[in-house]
């Protein structure tokens, strides 16, 4: 696969171990259909893909690899608990550079500022989004936003690198998200690294602002890339959170599977998001010199401006009258229930209060406060 992208060097030897363990895993993955199995195979493909564009796109430019990426932000947490709304918001703020949906998917050529607004990859994306999203996977828009102009995870630019969560969400893939867990992913880091200076390039504003959950995993790896990165954590009860994220994810893998076992799908999600706050703690607790910004759901839908601004002073980022205008109109437009609402019951995932409140008692312990 590697040499069929077009990747050698360094690239190939440091994507290659994330990739064989993902077709490792894929190999012992027997509820996938005959059709979710080419899905995972394309999805290899397309990061693969999507990567050598990036590499291609920097030999040809050198001076991509000089951009300066300076005190980004990232938004930790759990899923479900704020970060998309956060992300989407401050996105709005048209000093903010997020990465947009549609130009992780198509990186190359770099995007340009003077054309940034109506590049006719985000109608194509667009389009794709809906001829895809009917049927079973409708539902995945109801929960998670999905658009060409909606800020995208940095889940998708690590996925490139095979240092990132996404195969595990997709397929499963027990044998990957083992080998994720204890990888080194330094690599992955300088990939996203990569990725932003291709984004910038010709389209750079004053900072980014960046999200995914699997950061708390390698949090190290992280700040290795990005000294200056400045951290922000919202929180929300891990019970509503495994709730909300089971129906989700059983959403996102109907597609490919035979049959979604629920019981095991709730077991599965129960301890693979606790690992990663496990980390998280145990790295925040090693390195109290760090400020992390701990924010409450309840306060970010209660007052998105108040939350956006508690943010800006913490980046010692300007909120200014244009921001407040674009954060305000982005809430107008955008209502939680803009899709459809995302029905969800704990006990539909064969878990209880008790259940989650036993595995998240550390979590709890620590950020009750903001619960």
């Amino acid at each position: 696969m590697l040499a069929e992208a077009g990747l050698v060097g360094e690239i190939a030897q440091g994507t290659r171990p994330g990739l064989a363990a993902a077709l490792a895993a894929l190999e012992l993955e027997s509820g996938l259909t005959a059709e979710g199995r080419a899905r995972a195979l394309a999805q290899f493909r397309d990061n693969l893909s999507r990567l050598a564009a990036v590499v291609a796109d920097r030999a040809t430019y050198p001076a991509i690899a000089d951009v300066k990426i300076e005190r980004p932000v990232f938004i930790l947490g759990l899923p479900r608990c704020g970060t998309s709304i956060l992300h989407a918001l401050i996105g709005a703020d048209p000093q903010v550079r997020t990465p947009l949906q549609w130009e992780v998917a198509a990186p190359s050529p770099p995007p340009e500022a003077a054309t940034f607004a109506t590049d006719p990859r985000a109608d194509g994306f667009d389009a794709y989004v809906a001829a895809n999203f009917t049927g079973a996977w409708a539902d995945v828009l109801k929960a998670h936003p999905i658009g060409a102009r909606i800020p995208q995870e940095c889940g998708m630019i690590l996925e490139t690198a095979f240092q990132g969560i996404n195969p595990t969400m997709l397929f499963s893939l027990p044998g990957y998200y083992e080998w994720y867990r204890q990888a080194d992913t330094r690599f992955g880091y300088q990939v996203h690294k990569m990725w932003l200076q291709h984004l910038s390039w010709k389209n750079a504003r004053k900072r980014w602002v960046l999200k995914v959950q699997e950061h708390a995993y390698h949090l190290p790896e992280l700040l290795a890339a990005y000294p200056d990165a400045v951290l922000v954590q919202p929180h929300r009860d891990p019970v509503t959170v495994m709730a909300s994220i089971s129906r989700l994810i059983e959403v996102i893998r109907c597609v490919s599977f035979e049959a979604i076992d629920r019981v095991a799908l709730g077991q599965e999600l129960l301890h693979l998001w606790h690992d990663g706050q496990v980390a998280s703690m145990a790295w925040r607790k090693a390195n109290p010199q760090v400020q992390v910004l701990d924010l409450r759901f309840k306060d970010i839908v209660a007052d998105p401006l108040a939350a956006v601004r508690q943010v800006y002073v913490h980046a010692d980022m300007d909120f200014s009258d244009q921001t407040h205008a674009a954060v305000s109109n982005w809430w107008a437009a955008n209502p939680s229930d803009k899709h459809g609402q995302h029905k969800y019951e704990l006990a539909d995932y064969g878990l209880t209060r008790e259940q989650v409140e036993d595995v998240y008692s550390d979590y709890i312990e620590t950020y009750g406060d903001f619960i």
